[in-house]
């Protein structure tokens, strides 16, 4: 190989690298990891973009403090790109599902209440909000700089027990799921925004998480293609799709091959390291022609059982065109590791681990996908500002959002319970202080001589709190199940937090049918709100007056009343609506729930 030759084929294979900045210390932290935002691009980062000529980067929220800050950081990371050693811009790509995975500051942007909400919408509406989210969200993503979206997620959640994906799904019926999938995805594509669908062959039904561990699915391959894979399929035949993330799970139906791990044992194959689920299924039954995405290569389901080298070089020879954050680069020491990477991936090709043919054409796919969604356009940075700030929140934009979740609401069973609210007194157990602010203000709004008071479940006072409900007519309480993954906060740096908030929802799950026990035997009424997924309502409310399902929960602090905090939520807002008789519940569950005839 000559020195061209080998030159051609270093910017090739950097060219197939996204990384992730998430952190960034300018020393060693005393007490490692480095949890410091990276949100002004330094200069070491800067001449690490330049010098290898990576493919691309992945933002997180720590990354986006407000609408300049973003648009700038964008700006600065695709200067550095176009005067490196590629001379070519980055892929700059975010996770921006709507729902519980947002990344850009929900104050800033139009979030949306997230896949499962489409998917109750769908009986009455169609593929509306599929249609109208992802243009919402490809449009604002533009404004700010990106060029791809991490979105929309595919998987038909048919295990109730999924703790990653579940409300991020659009249901349990796979057609179902590929058109919404199909709908947003074109939506956000014609905004020039290239969408993801993920995960493939399939997260739906599993019941780990592949942050933390390698989940597997049992699933025959009739079922397979049925399930798994018809939302995949049915968008590639309509010649829509320009990138797919793999998953880090383990289909034995359709790779039942082992792998070596870094401690030297055999293993079944994961998808994302797999030939034949990437490269015979995807590439060559499926007739997928556009670009590949690991998923990021730092979760468990790949980090747990392989060195990142052994990873990078194993999914490359697998088919894949993009590996998704490979190495930790939040430290000066650390970014030596992404030049090592490269040169290690270098040799696999001149010993022969890799194929040099397929490098270069898979390459050849990630230019032609920047080709088609990236411009470099000749506005200043306070020029896109400008156009930003008349885009992000727009009004119509908004009022989509709320009449998402407005038509996403659904009543589940009958009701014993008359609305309006005619009642004086109704208390409120909620999740968190936030949900307590949001259902209370919104229900000021539009039930205003209701006296509410709220127990905010993080903070429960069982003698304090007990005399509140046993004061008020009408008990209200509000869950959020499954707990957190890492996926929401934003990655595998969060794993303590998602486990602390683990054993706080375990405790919160445990103390809901004991208060709604309590209010029917003082012969109150009891209002059951799912905030999450659904399938919690089987268990927790049996008992319930009235049963509620929005598949969302966020809030965020209306800007500029931090010292007397006005919250906002839309679904809290759909709640208050219709408790006050002014819409009516027209969703329709997307997902069984065992126990119940809805």
């Amino acid at each position: 190989m000559t020195e061209t030759e080998e030159n051609t084929l270093r910017r090739a294979i950097a060219q197939k690298i996204v990384i992730d900045l998430r952190y960034f210390c300018q020393q060693q932290p005393a007490e490692p990891p480095c949890k410091k935002p990276m949100t002004t691009l330094p200069p070491q980062l800067a001449e690490l973009i330049s010098s290898t000529g990576i493919g691309g980067v992945i933002l997180f929220a720590d990354n986006l403090t407000d609408t300049e800050q973003m648009i700038r950081l964008n700006h600065d990371l695709q200067q550095a790109a176009l005067n490196g050693v590629a001379g070519e811009p980055l892929l700059l790509t975010i996770d921006q599902e709507g729902g519980r995975v947002v990344r850009i500051p929900r104050h800033l942007g139009t979030s949306f209440g997230g896949n499962m909400a489409i998917g109750a919408t769908f009986p009455e509406h169609g593929l509306y909000f599929a249609q109208k989210s992802g243009e919402v969200l490809g449009r604002e993503l533009a404004a700010l700089g990106f060029n791809v979206n991490h979105a929309p997620t595919v998987d038909v959640n048919v295990n109730p027990d999924n703790p990653v994906i579940n409300v991020r799904s659009f249901g349990e019926k796979p057609q179902q799921v590929a058109e919404l999938g199909l709908a947003q995805l074109m939506a956000m594509q014609n905004q020039g925004v290239a969408g993801t669908l993920k995960h493939f062959p399939g997260h739906g039904d599993t019941a780990v998480d592949s942050h933390t561990g390698l989940p597997r699915v049992e699933h025959d391959r009739q079922t397979i293609e049925q399930v798994d894979l018809l939302p995949f399929r049915y968008a590639i035949e309509q010649g829509a799709v320009d990138m797919i993330m793999t998953a880090h799970i383990q289909y034995p139906h359709l790779d039942s091959s082992e792998i070596e791990n870094a401690s030297g044992e055999k293993m079944l194959r994961p998808a994302t390291l797999s030939r034949a689920i990437l490269t015979d299924l995807l590439r060559r039954d499926m007739g997928f022609e556009g670009v590949i995405i690991t998923d990021a290569m730092d979760m468990a389901g790949i980090a747990a059982f392989f060195d990142p080298t052994q990873a990078t070089i194993e999914t490359f020879r697998a088919g894949t065109d993009l590996v998704l954050m490979p190495v930790r680069l939040h430290t000066p020491a650390e970014l030596r590791q992404l030049p090592r990477l490269i040169d290690r991936v270098v040799q696999a090709v001149k010993e022969g681990e890799l194929d040099k043919h397929e490098i270069l054409v898979s390459a050849a796919r990630v230019k032609a996908l920047k080709q088609k969604y990236i411009s470099t356009g000749s506005l200043s940075v306070q020029q896109q500002v400008a156009q930003a700030k008349g885009i992000l929140r727009h009004p119509d934009h908004l009022a989509v959002e709320q009449a998402l979740s407005d038509a996403a609401l659904t009543q589940v069973g009958e009701a014993d319970i008359s609305l309006p609210l005619k009642a004086e007194k109704l208390h409120l157990l909620m999740p968190d202080r936030s949900k307590c602010l949001a259902m209370q203000q919104a229900l000021e709004r539009h039930l205003s001589d209701l006296s509410i008071t709220c127990t905010s479940m993080q903070t429960y006072l069982p003698e304090q709190d007990n005399q509140q409900m046993e004061d008020a007519d009408i008990l209200l309480v509000a869950s959020i199940t499954p707990a957190q993954s890492a996926v929401e906060r934003g990655g595998m740096e969060d794993m303590q937090l998602v486990q602390a908030e683990a054993l706080a929802h375990q405790d919160q799950q445990a103390l809901i049918p004991q208060q709604i026990a309590g209010a029917k035997a003082a012969g109150k009424q009891v209002i059951f709100v799912s905030l999450r997924t659904p399938y919690e309502i089987s268990q927790l409310a049996p008992e319930a007056d009235l049963v509620l399902a929005t598949y969302g929960y966020n809030t965020h602090v209306v800007p500029g009343t931090e010292a007397s905090p006005q919250v906002h939520g839309p679904a809290f807002e759909s709640l208050a609506r219709f408790l006050a008789g002014k819409i009516s519940a027209t969703g329709q569950l997307p997902v069984s729930l065992s126990g119940t005839t809805d």
